[in-house]
């Protein structure tokens, strides 16, 4: 059975959430960096090199870190810092400019209805995610329709059908029947209804099942027969958790359906919450050339409200406030 938390308003503000979500991410990554900005070591090469090494066990990942010490090298260089205090300071800016471009809110007026289908491997959070998007959508004024694409488990429809009923949203579901034809369903009766958003479930898989990555490209493909254009954004559910096994997730339902968007969950379970920064530095071989695939939403609790559209500022004065 489903349980479900609204989050307290008032004083309970995001960003004190935000932050509470951080916190295992954030004794990582600043426990690692409270010694060297602590210290009154001299900025030269041995404490650019334990910073580096900070970086990347926090699970920043190794390309990352490279690229955040050159852009720090930069800018303490320009500014002329010269004591760990001031080069906290500009390694929160540095890592802000790093995450700025993956901070973009998915708007989803330019079509209707506006087809977002989710895909992850198992266990990710995604149908979960799916109740939360809802649950957002409809604040927002949207109308919402599910389409339960998620045919090989019958708990996964039984837990779209109750998030429906938790949003008072209509679900799109069959007992048997493949993905490809209840999504088509689904975006059918959007169009039908007038309805302002569809979210299209899908089965969780492994990069490594072929079959299944193969199926899905064809559910992609059918709901551009249902719709044109359609769908208008592909949502790949990350689990937080995976740390830098998150990039190779990433790489593979990319170069298999062409993520448009992320949503990373469970930050409020696991200290590798770093790995964010891997991905902005990651840039897609797909259509969009060298430009990042943005994280549309980030997830650090439970609650209804707990799913959030991503804010590079807000993000980084979380992990190291």
């Amino acid at each position: 059975m489903l349980s479900f938390k609204t989050s307290s308003s008032g004083g309970d503000s995001w960003f004190a959430r935000l932050r509470g979500g951080l916190a295992r991410t954030r004794e990582q990554f600043g426990g690692r960096l409270a010694g060297l900005f602590g210290s009154a070591r001299a900025l030269d090469e041995a404490f650019y090199r334990d910073l580096e090494t900070a970086l990347i066990t926090a699970d920043v990942g190794v390309a990352a870190s490279a690229h955040l010490l050159a852009a720090l090298r930069s800018r303490a260089r320009r500014e002329g810092i010269t004591d760990a205090a001031r080069l906290k300071e500009a390694l929160q800016a540095v890592l802000e400019e790093l995450l700025a471009p993956i901070a973009v809110p998915l708007e989803v007026d330019a079509h209707r209805p506006f087809v977002i289908l989710l895909a992850g491997v198992n266990g990710s959070g995604k149908t979960t995610s799916i109740g939360k998007l809802a649950h957002y959508f409809l604040s927002r004024g949207k109308s919402v329709l599910l389409a339960a694409g998620d045919t090989y488990r019958a708990a996964a429809r039984e837990q779209l059908v109750t998030w429906g009923e938790r949003n008072q949203v209509p679900v799109i579901t069959q007992k048997s029947g493949d993905a490809a034809a209840v999504i088509f369903d689904a975006v059918n009766a959007a169009v039908a209804r007038g309805i302002d958003v569809v979210l299209a479930d899908t089965a969780g898989r492994l990069p490594t099942q072929l079959h299944l990555m193969e199926e899905i490209k064809k559910v992609k493909r059918v709901v551009a027969k249902a719709l044109p254009g359609a769908p208008h954004e592909v949502l790949l559910v990350l689990d937080a958790n995976t740390g830098q096994n998150a990039i190779a997730q990433l790489q593979a339902f990319d170069a298999a359906l062409g993520v448009t968007g992320l949503i990373l969950t469970k930050l409020d379970g696991t200290a590798k919450g770093g790995a964010i920064a891997a991905i902005a530095h990651l840039r897609s071989a797909s259509a969009r050339g060298v430009q990042p695939i943005p994280v549309r939403f980030i997830g650090v609790g439970e609650g209804l409200d707990d799913l959030r559209p991503f804010d590079a500022g807000e993000f980084v004065a979380a992990l190291f406030g």
